[in-house]
């Protein structure tokens, strides 16, 4: 026996329960949604960055390689009919987009995660939802901030029918109440047909558009999108009577850069992920002291808390 000490020794695939370490919760057959109670939130605590990391599990990673969670995961994956076709039809909280919504997470959407390539709308909204369970809903910052889906506004839909975007704008913002007090709208924008991805944060109380891109350039590069915002919030403001005291103010925030041509879904994520676990609606446009670059153990950092969010909500 002491000569084994340290040694490997593999153990049968049929004796691994890859569910044995998780609560029991009831099993979700394909095509049905997952269903969570709707809370509401109405206090506005503090939630310094430093408590962001223990929203995961504290998994073990080293950048560049799949942490235990990414594993487990695939291997669920990996031995699920997903493989074959499948597909898993999720219901987020109403809260998360201001109305019912669902997304059907496939096979590709996986892969998205453990190959590190761009990221298509399914894993934009799941980590969204993520967010919005984990850091808002847990914080009571529901109030603060708000999510628009990405599905319902983006280039490709504005150059269609840009009154039913703008529309769909108002109706997102009438949603949230009076919006009186500062709070941010976050819209990930996309290019078009899996194009690149930006961030637009919008404070409807003070007239403020923040835009980050981790690419170089501003929002001139999509100025049908500026034109869709503003008139939309224009249209909001009218409707709930309130004053144009000013005109709207758009700032480009000088935010951490990509390196390559895949990592900009990433960045949208990790700018949200940042500005809630600050807790700021202001957003400096020199970006945060906390956060003036990203490695990517920062963005494998999100891959396993999307990943093990993924395994509790049991959506496999």
């Amino acid at each position: 026996m002491r000569d084994a000490v340290g040694s490997f020794v593999g153990w049968p695939s049929d004796l691994i329960f890859p569910d044995a370490e998780t609560p029991t919760r009831p099993t979700h057959k394909v095509g049905k949604g997952i269903s969570r109670r709707i809370e509401s939130v109405a206090s506005q605590k503090e939630v310094p960055g430093r408590k962001l990391k223990s929203a995961a599990k504290d998994i073990p990673t080293t950048s560049g390689t799949k942490s235990q969670i990414m594993m487990r995961l695939e291997k669920m994956v990996d031995e699920s009919d997903i493989m074959h076709g499948a597909i898993r039809t999720i219901d987020f909280d109403e809260g998360v987009f201001g109305a019912a919504h669902f997304e059907i997470i496939r096979k590709e959407d996986f892969q998205q995660l453990f190959e590190h390539t761009e990221l298509g709308i399914a894993v934009i909204h799941t980590y969204i939802w993520y967010m919005y369970v984990t850091l808002m809903r847990e914080n009571e910052l529901c109030n603060r901030f708000n999510f628009i889906a990405a599905s319902r506004i983006n280039a490709t839909l504005i150059m269609k029918n840009p009154t039913s975007v703008k529309n769909d704008l108002v109706d997102r913002f009438m949603a949230a109440g009076d919006n009186t007090t500062p709070s941010l709208y976050f819209l990930p924008f996309n290019s078009g047909n899996g194009g690149h991805w930006v961030l637009v944060a919008m404070d409807l109380s003070r007239l403020i558009v923040y835009y980050l891109d981790s690419l170089s350039g501003d929002w001139s590069k999509y100025p049908n999108m500026k034109k869709t915002v503003d008139a939309a919030i224009i249209k909001f403001r009218t409707k709930k009577n309130y004053r144009n005291r000013k005109d709207i103010t758009w700032i480009r925030v000088q935010c951490p850069q990509q390196n390559n041509s895949v990592d900009c879904g990433f960045f949208v994520l990790r700018f949200m992920r940042d500005i809630i676990a600050l807790n700021r609606i202001d957003i400096p446009k020199m970006y945060f002291e906390e956060y003036k670059s990203y490695s990517r153990a920062n963005l494998d950092e999100m891959k396993d808390e999307l990943c093990q969010f993924i395994v509790d909500q049991r959506i496999i």
